[in-house]
């Protein structure tokens, strides 16, 4: 007997489903690996919540605005594929000091995407006067890059956790850089951050967290491998926080 065509073409149309499967089961994967971002962790969520100090909202970008007159702005760009909202323990202080914080948004969470996300913040606020900009890791990089570019707009740097990159030469710029650390991260390590010094100014504040590590520069979930800190996370984040305040107090006081 002879096979009809349902029979000849059975076998090709299984091929083709299995391969519409894969397919499909690929363009998931990897929706889910570029939007993933790490939560934020109780603490971060916490800071959230608005009060008579400060005022939090989301909306067009994680804003922390204080209540009284604003000093001067601090334009923060987050890590790589974490959740903006994971660094709200750190900047929500700085902004109770009286500074206003804002947080972009990235393309698949990635601040070296959009670089120039600063602008919109600084047009959108025009009525702060002065400008810094800090980030982590990719976002320090991300940070440094735009202050290469923009020297004119941005006061201050803060790098958090990072360097510039090879291509990025802040060291003729006439303005505060601090570059805080971890003495036990695994990346930007002291020797990295030490051999990459030639691309900041001479006058560039460097702070070393003994016992901090990468991801103690904010309050988002983590694998139990990647915690390196020995030291608790509230404490490193004390030193940072006050080290982007002395750094914001220098820009109020030399641009008055």
């Amino acid at each position: 007997m002879m096979p009809n065509q349902s029979q000849k073409t059975s076998p090709k149309r299984w091929l083709m489903a299995i391969l519409a499967l894969i397919l499909a089961g690929t363009l998931i994967w990897g929706i889910s690996w570029a939007t993933y971002a790490r939560p934020p962790l109780p603490p971060a969520l916490a800071a959230l919540e608005s009060d008579d100090l400060v005022e939090v909202s989301m909306d067009p970008w994680l804003t922390f605005s204080p209540s009284g007159e604003i000093k001067a702005g601090l334009i923060f760009y987050p890590g790589g594929r974490i959740d903006p909202r994971g660094y709200a323990s750190l900047l929500r202080p700085i902004a109770e000091a009286g500074y206003l914080v804002v947080v972009p948004s990235m393309p698949i969470n990635m601040a070296i995407f959009d670089t120039n996300a600063a602008d919109k913040i600084i047009s959108h606020f025009s009525e702060v006067k002065n400008w810094a900009i800090a980030g982590h890791s990719v976002g320090g990089t991300s940070a440094a890059i735009y202050t290469a570019r923009n020297p004119e707009r941005i006061a201050g740097l803060a790098i958090w956790a990072s360097y510039p990159a090879d291509s990025t030469d802040l060291s003729d710029l006439d303005l505060p850089v601090y570059s805080i650390f971890g003495e036990l991260d695994p990346r930007a390590n002291p020797a990295a951050v030490s051999e990459r010094g030639y691309l900041l100014p001479v006058d560039a504040v460097y702070l070393e967290i003994m016992g901090g590590d990468h991801h103690q520069f904010g309050s988002y979930l983590i694998k139990p491998e990647e915690d390196h800190a020995l030291i608790p996370r509230e404490d490193q984040q004390k030193q940072i926080i006050q080290a982007t305040l002395d750094l914001l107090e220098r820009i109020t006081k030399e641009n008055p």
